[in-house]
């Protein structure tokens, strides 16, 4: 399959076609995210809480998120691969931001990266820099706290409007896609339906251009928190601690390994004289 680019997700947009959008932090997710056909991958900052076991994602450094990179980009080589900017790497200046994204594309290998907030004056620069931006508005985690917490956003006409206001402005800026975080239903249809760009939604409602879900939080794989708009399409996690539950008993019990498991080649009779 052809490697997914800018110009096929903003021709779905056109044609109604819903994208599909997913993280992965390893090679073996990425392998599992291509084999299914997703069309983008992003190596997101929740890395930090579900890969590396940190409180939130403030913590997480580029080292550590070009790390993450490298091994999806070479699992997956048909989506689109979106590199998350870390907390710190691009609010002190555009000449900082555009450093760090120089970073994530030439030694992480990721296609385009993504940034938080409604910066269109990072964001223009990065553009004119050559880079290709995913903006991200509504929530947004790195900042949480400046924003009451996890929580819905624009939820007044006001709040509402400010982010409207901060898609077009991303848009203008040279953005290519806007990830919707957490606002409500109809507020996610209006903001699609305000800017030409595609709008991937994550607890945005149902009018959104694609999706976008944690691997691991749709697999059951994480289970300190589980948003409301979260889907579990399977529970992995279970599975996986059931299956290790019973290989701990089968060697308490020895029941493994088997001698299908084992070597032949050799009896005791042979061994008897190396006692």
């Amino acid at each position: 399959m052809a490697k997914v680019t800018i110009q096929q997700l903003k021709e779905m947009k056109q044609k109604g076609e819903k994208i599909s959008m997913v993280t992965a932090y390893d090679y073996s997710q990425a392998v599992l995210v291509e084999k299914a056909g997703i069309e983008i991958i992003l190596v997101g900052d929740s890395l930090s809480m579900t890969m590396l076991g940190y409180p939130g994602t403030v913590n997480l450094t580029t080292d550590e998120m070009i790390h993450h990179i490298k091994p999806v980009v070479k699992g997956a080589p048909t989506p689109m691969i979106v590199g998350d900017m870390v907390f710190g790497s691009y609010n002190e200046s555009p000449r900082q931001a555009i450093a760090s994204a120089n970073r994530l594309m030439k030694e992480g290998g990721c296609d385009v990266i993504k940034l938080e907030g409604g910066r269109p004056d990072i964001v223009y620069p990065l553009v004119e820099a050559g880079i290709p931006v995913q903006g991200h508005i509504g929530l947004t985690p790195q900042t949480a706290s400046m924003l009451g917490g996890f929580k819905v956003q624009g939820k007044s006409l006001d709040a509402a409007k400010k982010i409207i206001d901060e898609a077009k402005a991303l848009e203008e800026a040279g953005a290519f896609s806007i990830v919707l975080e957490c606002v409500p239903e109809e507020l996610g249809r209006a903001v699609s339906q305000a800017v030409s760009i595609p709008i991937i939604g994550i607890g945005a409602g149902r009018f959104c251009d694609g999706q976008v879900l944690v691997f691991h939080d749709m697999l059951g794989m994480f289970d300190k928190f589980l948003p409301k708009f979260v889907k579990q399409y399977a529970q992995i996690g279970q599975e996986i601690v059931k299956a290790l539950e019973q290989y701990k008993q089968e060697i308490k019990g020895g029941g493994f390994p088997e001698e299908k498991h084992s070597f032949g080649g050799l009896s005791a009779e042979d061994l008897k004289g190396l006692e």
